[in-house]
Protein backbone atom coordinates (compact mmCIF):
# COMPACT_ATOMS: atom_id res chain seq x y z
CA UNK A 1 0.00 0.00 0.00
CA UNK A 2 1.59 3.76 -0.81
CA UNK A 3 0.13 6.74 1.02
CA UNK A 4 -0.32 10.12 -0.80
CA UNK A 5 3.48 10.55 -1.11
CA UNK A 6 4.42 7.80 -2.94
CA UNK A 7 6.12 5.79 -0.21
CA UNK A 8 5.33 2.10 0.73
CA UNK A 9 3.33 2.10 3.95
CA UNK A 10 4.60 -0.39 6.33
CA UNK A 11 3.57 -1.39 9.50
CA UNK A 12 6.42 -0.23 12.13
CA UNK A 13 6.62 1.20 15.24
CA UNK A 14 7.90 4.92 15.10
CA UNK A 15 9.13 6.03 18.29
CA UNK A 16 8.49 9.56 19.56
CA UNK A 17 12.28 10.08 19.25
CA UNK A 18 12.72 9.42 15.82
CA UNK A 19 9.54 12.24 14.84
CA UNK A 20 11.49 14.78 17.13
CA UNK A 21 14.48 14.24 15.18
CA UNK A 22 13.08 14.67 12.13
CA UNK A 23 11.02 17.40 12.84
CA UNK A 24 13.79 19.51 13.96
CA UNK A 25 15.56 18.79 10.90
CA UNK A 26 12.82 19.29 8.83
CA UNK A 27 12.61 22.93 10.58
CA UNK A 28 16.10 23.29 10.66
CA UNK A 29 17.07 22.93 7.02
CA UNK A 30 14.42 25.33 6.01
CA UNK A 31 15.63 28.00 8.64
CA UNK A 32 11.89 27.96 10.05
CA UNK A 33 13.93 27.67 13.82
CA UNK A 34 13.32 31.41 14.27
CA UNK A 35 9.94 30.82 14.40
CA UNK A 36 9.12 27.63 16.42
CA UNK A 37 8.97 29.47 19.76
CA UNK A 38 6.86 27.57 22.33
CA UNK A 39 3.96 30.38 22.21
CA UNK A 40 4.28 29.98 18.38
CA UNK A 41 4.02 25.80 18.19
CA UNK A 42 1.21 26.21 20.75
CA UNK A 43 -1.26 28.07 18.59
CA UNK A 44 -0.11 26.33 15.46
CA UNK A 45 -1.12 23.04 17.75
CA UNK A 46 -4.50 24.74 18.67
CA UNK A 47 -5.50 25.27 15.37
CA UNK A 48 -4.48 21.65 13.66
CA UNK A 49 -6.74 20.62 17.07
CA UNK A 50 -9.84 23.11 15.16
CA UNK A 51 -8.69 21.62 11.99
CA UNK A 52 -9.27 18.15 13.51
CA UNK A 53 -12.50 18.83 15.57
CA UNK A 54 -14.16 20.44 12.15
CA UNK A 55 -13.70 16.45 10.58
CA UNK A 56 -16.51 15.27 13.45
CA UNK A 57 -18.41 18.61 13.91
CA UNK A 58 -22.06 17.55 12.09
CA UNK A 59 -21.20 13.69 12.43
CA UNK A 60 -23.04 13.54 15.78
CA UNK A 61 -21.43 9.71 16.90
CA UNK A 62 -18.80 7.60 15.02
CA UNK A 63 -18.54 3.67 15.20
CA UNK A 64 -15.04 2.88 16.44
CA UNK A 65 -13.07 2.01 13.09
CA UNK A 66 -15.00 4.31 11.28
CA UNK A 67 -16.73 1.91 9.49
CA UNK A 68 -19.05 3.75 7.06
CA UNK A 69 -16.19 6.72 6.23
CA UNK A 70 -14.71 6.68 3.03
CA UNK A 71 -10.95 6.10 2.23
CA UNK A 72 -10.87 9.94 1.47
CA UNK A 73 -12.15 10.89 4.66
CA UNK A 74 -10.11 8.58 6.62
CA UNK A 75 -7.11 9.95 4.91
CA UNK A 76 -8.26 13.44 5.56
CA UNK A 77 -8.29 12.29 9.55
CA UNK A 78 -5.39 10.69 9.26
CA UNK A 79 -3.86 14.03 8.05
CA UNK A 80 -5.44 15.98 10.73
CA UNK A 81 -4.25 13.95 13.75
CA UNK A 82 -0.65 13.94 12.35
CA UNK A 83 -0.49 17.30 12.23
CA UNK A 84 -2.01 17.30 15.77
CA UNK A 85 0.52 15.34 17.13
CA UNK A 86 3.61 16.55 15.47
CA UNK A 87 2.93 20.13 16.63
CA UNK A 88 2.60 18.36 20.14
CA UNK A 89 6.25 16.79 19.36
CA UNK A 90 7.73 19.63 18.43
CA UNK A 91 6.51 21.67 21.17
CA UNK A 92 7.59 19.44 23.88
CA UNK A 93 11.15 19.42 22.01
CA UNK A 94 11.70 23.12 21.69
CA UNK A 95 10.15 23.33 25.47
CA UNK A 96 12.98 20.32 26.37
CA UNK A 97 10.67 18.06 27.19
CA UNK A 98 10.69 13.97 26.95
CA UNK A 99 7.47 13.88 25.57
CA UNK A 100 7.01 9.69 25.95
CA UNK A 101 8.78 9.50 29.34
CA UNK A 102 6.53 12.56 30.87
CA UNK A 103 3.48 10.56 29.47
CA UNK A 104 4.66 7.43 30.78
CA UNK A 105 4.70 9.34 34.34
CA UNK A 106 1.37 10.63 33.53
CA UNK A 107 -0.69 7.27 33.09
CA UNK A 108 0.78 5.90 36.56
CA UNK A 109 -0.54 9.36 38.34
CA UNK A 110 -3.48 8.70 36.74
CA UNK A 111 -3.86 5.07 37.44
CA UNK A 112 -3.65 6.27 41.45
CA UNK A 113 -5.89 9.12 41.22
CA UNK A 114 -8.23 6.54 39.00
CA UNK A 115 -8.09 3.44 40.98
CA UNK A 116 -9.84 0.55 39.30
CA UNK A 117 -12.90 -0.31 41.47
CA UNK A 118 -14.87 -3.88 41.72
CA UNK A 119 -18.47 -3.66 39.93
CA UNK A 120 -19.36 -6.02 41.82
Amino acid sequence: MENSNGCSRKSKDVSLQELRDRLAEFAEVRGWDQYHSPRNLLLALVGEVGELSEIFQWKGEVAKGLPNWSSDDKEHLEEEISDVLLYLVRLADVCGLDLGQAALTKIVKNAKKYPVMNHN
